[in-house]
């Protein structure tokens, strides 16, 4: 009885093994479809219009990824992300590609495989400009607001333990954190931070950039080699014939203005 238990529970994971492994290129256009992670509330880099379209910088790529594999950018399928679900949407399969302002780090490519960059980033920091946080030092003993699973979150938590940190799930639920002062200052990418200080100007970025430039870039499941190489061959077309610069030019520079150094080379 006992080995017949243990049996059946073998192929009762064997079955989930399998179900999770990621679909390869060929699986992908046979289905006609791609389906990507993009954040629903992360403007301009993924975010839900008021009429329920997915729009945004990462959007626009998934949309030119879609028409360079399967021919059509109405072939993608939008799966809306937190930024601390992403590596496990691609574990479990419930995506095939992250496009959600992925930060390349070494220990998250340890679990996924990124494909080449498409844009330059730093981590900043936003405060109230009555009470402006202009160094780091001046968070000693005070409240940062972070967003669970990203880089400020890792970065701050490591090279700064004399900081406390207060996390949340969702950009909205962190950016109210801000605007009602639980804490002193809010760390994110720069390039976010900016974007919303052109819309709430009671705070500024007082400090552009934290720790090292590091890069964003789509990822797939690891070991899923066949997708990676089309999503590198697509990027690296997109750089050359002017596609991530027209999806820049329509989400970014309404934001940023004419800043093409946040794409990467």
């Amino acid at each position: 009885m006992k080995l017949n238990t243990i049996i059946t529970a073998a192929i009762v994971a064997l079955g989930l093994t399998a179900s999770l492994q990621a679909k390869d290129l060929a699986q992908i256009k046979q289905d006609g479809v791609i389906r990507v992670a993009v954040f629903g509330d992360k403007p301009p880099f993924g975010y839900v219009d008021a009429n329920g379209k997915n729009q945004g910088f990462d959007v626009e790529i998934a949309k030119d990824i879609a028409q360079d594999l399967l021919g059509s950018p109405e072939k993608v399928e939008f799966v809306l992300t937190e930024a601390a679900n992403r590596v496990e949407y691609l574990r479990s399969d419930k995506v095939d590609l992250v496009l959600a302002n992925f930060t390349q780090t070494p220990q998250r490519a340890e679990v996924v495989d990124f494909a080449s960059p498409y844009m330059n980033v730093a981590l900043g920091v936003i405060s109230p400009k009555g009470s402006p946080i202009t160094d780091i030092a001046q968070l000693k003993g005070k409240t940062l607001l972070v967003n669970k699973g990203t880089t400020a979150d890792a970065y701050f938590s490591k090279n700064h333990p004399e900081i406390t940190l207060l996390k949340f799930d969702q950009n909205t639920e962190t950016f109210d954190a801000l605007k009602d002062g639980r804490g002193a200052a809010l760390a994110h990418d720069n390039a976010l931070l900016w974007a919303w200080a052109k819309e709430n100007p009671n705070f500024d970025v007082a400090i552009g950039s934290v720790g090292p430039q590091e890069f964003i870039a789509p990822a797939v499941q690891k070991g899923n080699q066949t997708l990676l190489e089309a999503v590198n061959k697509s990027v690296a077309d997109f750089k050359a014939n002017g596609k991530l610069k027209a999806a820049y030019q329509k989400t970014l520079v309404p934001v940023y203005g004419e800043k093409e150094e946040l794409l990467a080379k």
